[in-house]
């Protein structure tokens, strides 16, 4: 099995996300990590399952406004957080208006968040799934959600989480992988 997984990424959580779903998906075939500035056509050509995910800013995926709002609030000196070296690349929005998936592709949609309920944090990654629909794919999974606490930094858990997620896509998409 040939697997992208793509991130979008303001504070480097996503991007952490991604890797260890990558690793989970690891024992499947050959699985790439990709930013959406790295997920060309050529990138997506041949994949079998095609796993996306970012951040989720103000109920839904990024956008100019919150990544604006992001990278202020990472010049606060008193922040501690830093922008991810790919968050001056293309939002997933942009992504999926030039998106041509693989026919009969499989896919996935994660995303990271505040904890508490959906309907007050919202969830990028039910966006992130409907759109990966409409562009033909069948999904493997339902949305997940990965959590940040109120600093911006994944809590506790959370990787490993990522990467039992990505062992269980493996095996959702019948490629076995590990655990």
């Amino acid at each position: 099995m040939r697997v992208l997984v793509v991130f979008e990424s303001m504070f480097g959580n996503t991007h952490l996300v991604a890797e260890r779903i990558a690793r989970g998906l690891a024992g499947s075939g050959e699985v790439r990590v990709a930013s959406v500035a790295e997920a060309t056509d050529d990138a997506l050509a041949g994949r079998d399952l095609v796993v996306v995910g970012g951040p989720t800013h103000v109920h839904g995926m990024a956008s100019a406004r919150t990544r604006d709002a992001a990278r202020e609030q990472a010049g606060r000196e008193d922040a501690g957080l830093a922008m991810d070296p790919d968050a001056e690349g293309p939002m997933l929005r942009e992504w999926f208006d030039g998106l041509t998936l693989p026919a009969g592709c499989r896919a996935a949609a994660f995303d990271t968040r505040l904890h508490g309920p959906a309907a007050l944090t919202g969830r990028a990654s039910r966006g992130i799934a409907k759109r990966l629909e409409r562009h033909g794919a069948s999904l493997v999974a339902p949305p997940e959600s990965f959590f940040v606490g109120r600093d911006n930094h994944l809590d506790d858990g959370e990787a490993a989480r990522a990467e039992e997620w990505g062992a269980s896509l493996a095996r959702a998409s019948g490629a076995g992988g590990p655990g």
